[in-house]
């Protein structure tokens, strides 16, 4: 009884010993199990600069796009807006974000890195680029690039 119990319990720390039954047919489970290693990795990246990776991905947007908007960020990101505010407050108050109302519409803030930001987006970039070799490296670049369309495809 003790062998089988002990099996039993190898069973369940590999999972290629599962039966899946047609789970392992579903396109969402592929894409949660793909994104979920991707994610685990690069919240382990970006702790080395004490940011999450939506952070990560709002101060990219705000180099590429100085003067954009609260509300860009966020349409681009796919974040409401209290997820987009508490965002880009922690990083304003880190001291690598600026918001500056506009000249144009009052209502509206535009957000600029601050040099220091702009330091640490030379690092982000450093390190996203490094953790995206890792999982590229596994694809042709004609792969990747059908990968990459193929998966606009779901959320675009």
């Amino acid at each position: 009884m003790k062998a089988k119990v002990q099996a039993v319990i190898e069973d369940e720390l590999n999972p290629d010993t599962l039966d899946f039954d047609t789970l392992d047919e579903v396109l969402g489970f592929h894409v949660r199990q793909a994104q979920g290693t991707m994610h685990r990795r690069i919240i382990e990246i970006l702790s080395e600069v004490d940011l999450t990776q939506k952070q990560a991905a709002t101060l990219w947007l705000v180099g590429a796009n100085p003067g954009v908007s609260q509300t860009g960020i966020g349409n681009a990101l796919r974040m409401d807006r209290a997820t987009t505010m508490a965002i880009i407050d922690r990083l304003e108050n880190r001291g690598v974000v600026i918001r500056r109302r506009s000249t144009v519409d009052r209502r509206r803030h535009e957000l600029y890195l601050t040099p220091e930001g702009q330091t640490l987006l030379i690092q982000v970039k450093k390190l996203v680029r490094a953790h995206e070799r890792k999982f590229s490296a596994r694809f042709t670049e004609q792969e990747l690039s059908t990968l990459i369309e193929l998966l606009r495809r779901i959320y675009g």
